[in-house]
């Protein structure tokens, strides 16, 4: 997948973030130079693009930005970089038969003068959200892969943009506006993830014989839906003030580091920065070191541990035996908050680095004694969404504990539900709430007095409520439980003797990594040494160990991105 390969670290960053500094003129040099011998790297040495075509184009748009960088006003350099990325692009793009007609061409054309006069009539800052519209909006199409996914996405922007004005300018319609609005973003959520889903279970139930779609989901979608919602339903609370320009609010919307997988930001946490913000070396460094800590995260970590569930996955779940089925659920939950967390904070670190300061995601879930604790630490913004825009509007709290038990039960039969079109979701979602309620009435208090116990039942329950997330066959599923537990196991069908050993000897390292930065020591470490050159040592070393894990192979698609 594309958003994982070396194409999104080597050619599309650079170039994004050369098309972004262009008005920062101190900054012009720098970014050229250091992004052309990356891109450089990854033409000639990863693609192996020695075509003398390639070659020429290479080194003209390197001259010629080298020269209008140190010569050209801001003006002419924005246009001076349309001109070269238009040019590579129609390298990449007519190369392909499918786009060699002259409706192609034309609409090509016609994009490039459209962002040729915006760039050029635009202020600086105004450009720079265009470039995070534009960029973005590029980033997801390479992702999709189909136009379809693309108009959809932007017909989203428009209409929400539209909707948010209505609102805001409406005195007596506001509540329609707001409920075609909700109704018009989930639909299509409806749609794409859950219209088979509905379908198959129609016709399992009723004894039915509908058509069943195989509709493949935009990657996203769940994500910038929640986006979309929580904007029109802050500007009918007042919460927010409707966005007058359509390029800010695409931009907010599809910027590109959180538009695939969060985290989810909500409107005002952004609407300062989308009018007003500043640039530094500081908080670019800061960026930088956030990336660079999220991809060690994801590639370093994640990657590696979750290499263990892959293989139990191809030996199969009938085939392992206890130590070993509980190792891979231990390596199955390290994966998947390492891959999410890692991803998380590559998202920030480049919202630092465009003058943003995005939510933060995680706050070391697996130290957490409770599961109501752990909830409040894990994907926190997906935590916020749910509780601003479905708990507290269906009345929190605040009507008694009937319609408390009744909420609570709505918002984790949606987040199951949120996560999957899968039954193995809803019920996850069921076990979660009923786990919670337990806590709210009877175990929570003791468990958050007895530190050590709780955290002793969370080593317990994490890894089992995770295994309902991993496994949506049933059959696979009930193979797995029982092989947790040694007496019901058949002995007879391991594939080898103490196989646990093997795996153990080939993972332990992944898991003692895994475990410490599952706490809060490397963090410490971290914000107390941020500014030696240790620190700055050690990242450059992470970084290139990811690249280079990347390179041979050992990299995966982020998890989350099926959401």
């Amino acid at each position: 997948m594309v958003f994982s390969s070396l194409k999104f670290i080597f050619i599309f960053l650079p170039v994004f973030l050369i098309f972004y500094s262009a008005s920062e003129k101190k900054y012009r040099n720098a970014v050229v130079v250091v992004s052309a011998i990356i891109v450089g790297i990854d033409m000639f040495m990863v693609m192996r693009l020695f075509r003398p075509l390639p070659i020429l184009i290479y080194l003209a748009s390197v001259l010629l930005l080298i020269y209008e960088s140190n010569n050209a006003p801001e003006k002419r350099f924005r246009c001076s970089l349309i001109i070269v990325g238009a040019a590579a692009a129609a390298y990449y793009l007519f190369s392909m038969p499918a786009y060699r007609n002259a409706k192609s061409i034309c609409i090509f054309i016609g994009c490039v003068a459209i962002l040729l006069l915006l760039a050029y009539s635009s202020n600086r800052l105004q450009y720079q959200n265009l470039v995070i519209l534009a960029g973005s909006v590029i980033f997801y199409g390479l992702g999709v892969g189909k136009l379809v996914y693309i108009v959809l996405f932007l017909l989203t922007n428009l209409v929400n943009f539209i909707v948010g004005q209505f609102i805001e300018n409406s005195k007596y319609t506001k509540k329609l506006w707001l409920f075609f609005g909700v109704a018009f973003n989930f639909w299509w959520l409806i749609f794409f993830k859950y219209w088979t889903f509905g379908t198959e279970n129609i016709n399992a139930i009723f004894h039915q014989s509908l058509t069943v779609k195989n509709i493949i989901l935009p990657i996203g979608i769940s994500f910038y839906t929640f986006q979309n919602v929580s904007y029109i339903a802050d500007v009918y609370k007042g919460k927010a003030q409707a966005e007058k320009n359509l390029i800010n609010y695409g931009a907010y919307i599809s910027m590109f580091p959180q538009l695939i997988a969060g985290p989810i930001v909500t409107y005002d946490h952004v609407a300062k920065e989308l009018k007003s913000r500043k640039h530094t070396l500081d908080k670019v460094e800061d960026g930088l070191k956030t990336f660079t800590i999220g991809l060690g995260y994801k590639v370093l970590i994640a990657n590696q541990v979750g290499g263990l569930w892959s293989d139990i996955s191809m030996v199969g779940f009938d085939s392992i035996s206890s130590p070993l089925a509980w190792l891979g659920i231990f390596a199955y939950s390290f994966q998947l908050y390492f891959d999410f967390c890692g991803y998380s904070l590559m998202a920030i670190g480049l919202g630092k680095i465009m003058g943003f300061e995005l939510p933060r995601n995680f706050d070391h879930p697996y130290m957490s004694v409770t599961m109501t604790e752990f909830w409040r630490r894990w994907h926190m913004t997906l935590g916020t969404w749910f509780k601003d825009y479905v708990y507290i509007p269906l009345g929190g709290n605040r009507k008694g504990p009937g319609r408390l038990f009744f909420n609570t039960l709505v918002v984790w039969l949606f987040t199951g539900l949120w996560h999957g079109a899968s039954w193995n979701f809803v019920i996850w979602g069921l076990v979660l709430f009923a786990i919670i309620m337990t806590e709210k009435y009877w175990t929570g208090n003791f468990f958050n007095k007895h530190k050590i116990v709780g955290h002793a039942y969370m080593i317990l329950i994490i890894p089992l409520t995770w295994l309902l997330f991993a496994v949506t066959d049933f059959h696979e599923l009930g193979v797995y439980f029982r092989n947790l537990i040694p007496f019901m196991h058949k002995k007879a069908e391991y594939i080898m003797e103490n196989d646990y050993v093997h795996y153990w000897h080939k993972y332990w390292k992944y898991f003692a990594a895994g475990l410490i930065f599952s706490t809060r020591i490397p963090e410490a470490i971290y914000k107390k040494m941020k500014n030696s050159i240790v620190t700055v040592l050690l990242l450059l070393v992470i970084f290139g160990a990811s690249v280079y894990c990347m390179y041979r192979g050992m990299d995966d698609p982020f998890m989350y991105f099926r959401f």
